[in-house]
């Protein structure tokens, strides 16, 4: 480790003496990207990463004097991915960096993977808020590029983590909207169900029952095989349990819908529950929301 800290140490000072030295404008910062992607390289080695972070962006300054964007759009991405293991306040900015690079370049489907990488940051440390803005705009710029899947994925994140933070209404509209995407696809149509079962439920956490029995009709309307479904079925026994605040049938009918049917993706959210729900029904707190 120490071998490379000396090597890479060694090959930046070389580059920092290109910069400040005489020669041909261009050809000195040529020289000098060179040697400090070398640098960079050792320090990953040697797992400095703090320190290989440091030198990307040196290196993405360079290709900036050079005009090659392209080139310093990826290095501040590098840059990123070694902070990312230190420090993600150090990370998003470079990651903002790199996707106004892409953006200024017209590279929309690179921008939006990373506007991707930094709301992901963001959900691993539970700052769903900022996580929900960068998953947003990854999903528009994905739509904007044909990228209808990654957009679709964002989407479903940004509904998970909106019904967390009780945005029932944005999750029901995120939901829906996807379900009548996938009906015109008849590979995704399958998902329907799964997809109108979680509007549903996030109806359900507003505590309005005229609310969820009128989505019901409204289901069935945009699916007519939706009613078949057993998860159609779950939607009408929780709403009637609800209704009755009966704690009995509201549990049964989740155990009969656990048995019968594995859970979409095999993972369990939590949803809050809303202040009118926990008054009008106090044992539906942290009532599960299916995904």
């Amino acid at each position: 480790m120490g071998d490379q800290i000396a090597r890479a140490e060694e090959f930046e000072q070389q580059a920092e003496k290109k910069i400040g030295g005489w020669g041909l404008f261009g050809s000195k910062y040529e020289d000098a990207a060179d040697l400090f992607e070398k640098a960079a390289n050792a320090y990953k080695l040697a797992k400095s990463w703090d320190q290989a972070g440091a030198v990307y962006v040196k290196l993405a300054n360079c290709y900036l004097k050079l005009d090659s964007k392209h080139e310093a759009a990826n290095a501040y991405a590098q840059a990123a991915h070694c902070y990312k293991k230190i420090n993600t306040k150090k990370s998003v900015a470079c990651l903002e960096q790199s996707v106004n690079v892409f953006l200024d370049i017209g590279r929309l489907n690179m921008a939006a993977r990373y506007f991707k990488e930094i709301a992901e940051l963001y959900e691993q440390e539970q700052k769903l808020e900022k996580a929900i803005n960068y998953y947003d705009k990854a999903a528009d710029l994905f739509e904007s590029e044909e990228g209808t899947s990654s957009a679709k994925q964002c989407k479903q994140k940004i509904a998970q983590f909106a019904a967390q933070l009780e945005q029932y209404q944005r999750a029901i509209e995120i939901y829906e909207e996807i379900a009548r995407q996938s009906l015109r696809n008849n590979l995704l149509r399958y998902g329907v169900k799964g997809h109108l079962l979680n509007a549903g439920i996030c109806q359900l956490c507003r505590g309005d029952i005229v609310a969820i029995n009128n989505a019901l009709e409204r289901y069935q309307e945009l699916d007519p095989t939706f009613s078949e479904t057993r998860e159609y079925k779950l939607l009408v026994e929780l709403a009637a349990a609800v209704d009755e605040e009966n704690v009995a049938k509201f549990t049964d009918a989740v155990k009969e819908f656990d048995n019968l049917t594995q859970l979409i993706s095999g993972e369990i959210a939590y949803v809050q529950n809303t202040s009118t729900l926990g008054n009008k029904v106090p044992w539906m707190r942290g009532i599960q929301h299916f995904y």
